[in-house]
């Protein structure tokens, strides 16, 4: 118990001394290429169906994983051997799923990293060879062809009696291991407007965006529609040139604004309190109940030359302890700081600090959302 009070106090201490060091510094401002994004530049997922070969005997068991033994066949009679109706008895070959990324505006012929994922009852990829997959997008097109050797991060070794496991070693990665083969048609440079999608949609920093960017072009091209998006018009001092008035915008710095947001993690215990949350004067008293019960069964005995038998005489000890009987006040309008140091000063662990946020809030003294994830 004492351990647990020790790490949960340390943990509200780092806590805090993150809190200290942001209230005492400057606003935090961010460049808009971290806070948005360009619609329509964008990466594309890939997905393929392969073959993993020249395992140690670490590869799917083919009568528990009919699909590896079909696509087996299948490829054996397009390299013109026919083994229809044979009994394929191999360790050696595994079915994978191969995953992948297109970036934007990917050329024909430059490389992109895969993984390759076991489907069947394959122990390990390790040492395998990926025959060459076909990367499908969404539209079903073809638009690369991955192939070569897996790099695995873990390991399997085991006895007769015993293994051990490290990592996964049923997923690999191939750097490089695929080849582009179609390009995505996007012509950035012949859009007139474009759109800047922020990452975290938000009123207040979409128009600050919009009048950072108007007040370095000097002209009103950037215009805010929603909490997420902000249109883009290519002013004329830009002609034909959106890549280069980009490549100033993105630069541009800008102070993003956030609402009041408490996040929990039940599961884990962690917290995080946005900076901007407010609370009403209220008062808080944690306390912990401690039941004791201790058993001391003593032993009774009969007299000599008496009748009587020997038995156990159960003896039982109850006793109750209440903890934390402190009542703290917390003032209005208080700071994310004072927040944390009043309830710290209570002595309670992150798990209470859960169930006392929460109480705060259901007693509408707490300006501020909760999220529990």
């Amino acid at each position: 118990m004492t351990r647990t009070l020790k790490a949960a106090l340390v943990a509200l201490a780092v806590v805090t001394c993150f809190l200290a060091c942001g209230a005492s510094g400057a606003a935090a401002m961010s460049r808009i290429k971290d806070l948005a994004s360009i619609e329509g530049i964008r990466q594309n997922q890939l997905l393929g169906y392969g073959l993993v070969v020249g395992l140690n005997g670490t590869g799917d068991t083919l009568n528990n994983t009919p699909f590896t033994k079909q696509s087996l066949q299948a490829m054996l009679e397009r390299l013109g051997v026919n083994i229809r109706g044979q009994q394929i008895r191999t360790g050696n070959v595994a079915a994978v799923m191969v995953t992948a990324n297109l970036p934007p505006f990917a050329t024909q012929g430059t490389r992109i990293d895969v993984t390759a994922s076991a489907m069947g009852d394959a122990k390990s990829l390790q040492g395998g060879t990926l025959l060459v997959t076909p990367l499908l997008g969404a539209d079903g097109n073809v638009y690369a062809v991955a192939q070569g050797s897996l790099a695995i991060g873990g390991f399997q070794a085991e006895g007769d009696a015993a293994k051990i496991t490290r990592g996964v070693p049923t997923v690999g990665r191939l750097p490089n291991g695929a080849i582009i083969e179609r390009e995505i048609d996007f012509s950035l440079a012949s859009l007139g407007t474009l759109r800047l999608a922020l990452r975290n949609a938000d009123f207040t920093t979409a128009k600050r965006i919009a009048i950072a960017v108007n007040d370095y072009i000097g002209q009103p091209v950037a215009e805010p529609l929603d909490p997420s998006t902000v249109q883009l018009t290519l002013p004329k001092k830009f002609p034909q040139n959106v890549v280069a008035m980009l490549t100033e915008i993105e630069q541009l710095q800008v102070e993003p604004d956030e609402a009041a947001r408490i996040v929990i993690d039940e599961r884990s215990g962690v917290i995080v309190i946005g900076r901007d949350v407010r609370v009403s004067t209220v008062a808080v008293a944690q306390g912990n109940l401690t039941v004791t019960v201790s058993e001391s069964p003593q032993v009774s005995q009969p007299g000599p030359f008496s009748r009587g038998r020997t038995v156990v005489v159960p003896r039982t000890q109850v006793g109750v302890q209440e903890e934390g009987k402190r009542l703290a006040l917390v003032k209005e309008g208080v700071s994310l700081q004072q927040i944390v140091d009043g309830l710290n000063s209570l002595g309670i662990g992150p798990r209470d600090l859960i169930s006392i946020l929460q109480a705060i809030k259901a007693a509408g003294a707490i300006q501020a959302d909760i999220e529990v994830m």
